[in-house]
């Protein structure tokens, strides 16, 4: 069974200058490596106090302005960051998907990229060979699979780095937001397969602005404010909260039926 649990946990980023000292003499030079306030270094505290305990089959969305502390938290989450504070215990197998670009090279073939992404991403050479065909199919790319990456436009990279994405079999399936250049016919496309994909996964935490795919995918939300967690609850009573108004009122009834949601407001919601 997969699990992430979050005990008052801080991270902090100190500021170094051309003024101060080098990140390695400011660690080396303190006992146990850690650095103080009497460093005479500025910390920015990018997070604070986060508590958070989600569980198999947990659909989160992570909601919040710029700068909220939203990519901070999903990198705490993944392991790429250590709590400066408190502490962070994660149980699965981790798919950290922030950047589709991250893990490909413009030298090589889309169908070369397509092993090294999906390797990336924790799977093995023989998983992404089997994979291949359906990747391509789904991309649409054609010959251009086997030209270098450096050659494809950046709509075209997207939908490479979508169908490698797509592909795996992730069990806690951490993804930030970073699909907007393609056309809306593929797009289209890709959210029956990111559907499929959360499907397999045993747990996504998903930081979006789109309303759309967060209700696609979600149905619990945390808002993220000031590098902490403003609420938490129902994705339909977070959104409005945070957005100021009920973004499942824009919704066509078909889109509600197949989430399994009504019309209602939620100020009756949170009533009942």
């Amino acid at each position: 069974m997969v699990s992430i649990d979050v005990w008052n946990a801080a991270v902090d980023f100190p500021i170094f200058d051309a003024k101060s000292r080098s990140l390695k003499k400011a660690v080396l030079g303190k006992a146990g490596g850690k650095i103080g306030t009497d460093s005479k270094v500025p910390v920015i505290e990018a997070l604070h106090d986060i508590n958070m305990s989600l569980g198999e089959g947990d659909r989160v969305a992570l909601v919040g302005h710029n700068g909220a502390g939203k990519s901070t938290l999903l990198r705490l989450l993944s392991g790429i960051y250590e709590p400066t504070r408190g502490s962070a215990r994660v149980v699965g197998k981790v798919a950290p998907v922030f950047d589709l670009g991250v893990g490909m090279d413009p030298e090589i073939s889309g169908y070369e990229n397509i092993i090294i992404r999906g390797l990336f991403l924790g799977m093995s050479r023989k998983e992404m060979e089997k994979r291949i065909d359906d990747i391509a199919e789904f991309t649409e790319l054609g010959d251009y699979l086997a030209m270098p990456l450096r050659t494809y436009s950046t709509g075209m990279r997207v939908r490479l780095a979508l169908g490698v994405v797509t592909s795996i079999d992730p069990e806690i399936l951490i993804l930030d937001e970073g699909i907007g250049a393609v056309d809306a016919e593929f797009l289209e496309k890709a959210r029956d397969r990111l559907n499929d994909l959360v499907k397999r996964s045993g747990m996504l935490v998903f930081a979006s602005h789109s309303d759309e795919f967060l209700v696609e995918l979600c149905s619990t939300a945390i808002w993220m404010d000031k590098g902490g967690i403003r609420e938490e609850g129902s994705l339909r009573s977070v959104l409005t909260h945070y957005k100021g108004y009920d973004p499942f009122k824009n919704l066509s009834d078909e889109t509600l039926a197949r989430i399994g949601e009504s019309r209602a407001t939620i100020g009756s919601e949170e009533g009942s």
